[in-house]
């Protein structure tokens, strides 16, 4: 096996239970890092899933639309490992609707959670990282942060403001050790995405394959979603040496969706 090149670091991944979050944990894991999950749901599959690659695991349930809770978990994250070497905002909810019908309460929670908890998560995690002069910020926008679709009003919003959020962190740290870049994945076969799916083929009274092949045709050229496991390898890249100067950028990782 070759050299775990995180050993000693702790990597805090919010909504991380499942999907991308527990992707990108696992990978980190697997280098050697110590992981904090968070997230709705069982705690304690995801849990044992990373302690089985070798490294500590802690949990922290904080609700990522309340500063408050936040504030508690990144206490919780320095009481337990000393504090965050590695930030990664990933906590997302989605809810589609036209403008004009968008319910105002649920665009108020998309922002908190797609959009504010990252500054929180950001400005907490930050003086650790600044004064070790090492740290490293990776924030999970979309390929909505780069582009629009229809009826997703809040979730393009947040996603756009991740990306500019991202490039004011990373600027404001650029002398410094301290890196914060953005991923953006088109589609993911996450549980999410496969009850969109499930949702296509019964509407249309198709199979499951044809229905995955008509939501890849309408926007990511390849034909084939984009795994958790793929976004955790470009997170670990950005936490290697190679990413030392990759400083504010949002990385598409979306079968060629925006290069159309």
């Amino acid at each position: 096996m070759s050299e775990r090149t995180l050993i000693g670091k702790t990597a805090l991944v919010t909504g991380s239970t499942s999907g991308i979050g527990l992707g990108i944990a696992k990978s980190l894991a697997r280098q050697g890092a110590n992981i904090i999950l968070n997230g709705f749901g069982d705690a304690e599959g995801p849990k044992a899933e990373v302690a089985a690659l070798g490294v500590k695991v802690a949990y922290h349930g904080a609700d990522m639309s309340k500063a408050s809770d936040i504030e508690a978990m990144m206490k919780f994250s320095t009481d337990t490992f000393g504090g965050v070497d590695i930030l990664v905002n990933n906590a997302g909810i989605q809810h589609v609707a036209s403008v004009e019908d968008f319910p105002v309460e649920r665009w108020d929670a998309i922002i908190a959670i797609n959009l504010s908890s990252a500054f929180h998560t950001s400005r907490l995690a930050l003086p650790y990282m600044q004064k070790q002069n090492w740290g490293r910020i990776i924030n999970v926008a979309s390929i909505h942060g780069l582009v629009g679709s229809a009826q997703k009003s809040a979730y393009v919003a947040a996603k756009h403001g991740i990306v500019g959020l991202t490039k004011v962190t990373a600027l404001e740290n650029a002398t410094t050790g301290v890196t914060c870049n953005a991923i953006c994945p088109g589609w993911v076969l996450t549980p999410l995405v496969q009850k969109q799916v499930d949702a296509k083929a019964t509407a249309l009274n198709i199979s499951n394959d044809e229905a995955i092949k008509l939501l890849l045709g309408e926007k990511e050229p390849s034909m084939q979603f984009t795994t958790p496991e793929e976004l955790g390898e470009l997170a670990v890249f950005f936490c290697s040496k190679a990413g030392n100067n990759v400083r504010g950028v949002a990385w598409n990782m979306d079968g060629g969706w925006v290069a159309q």
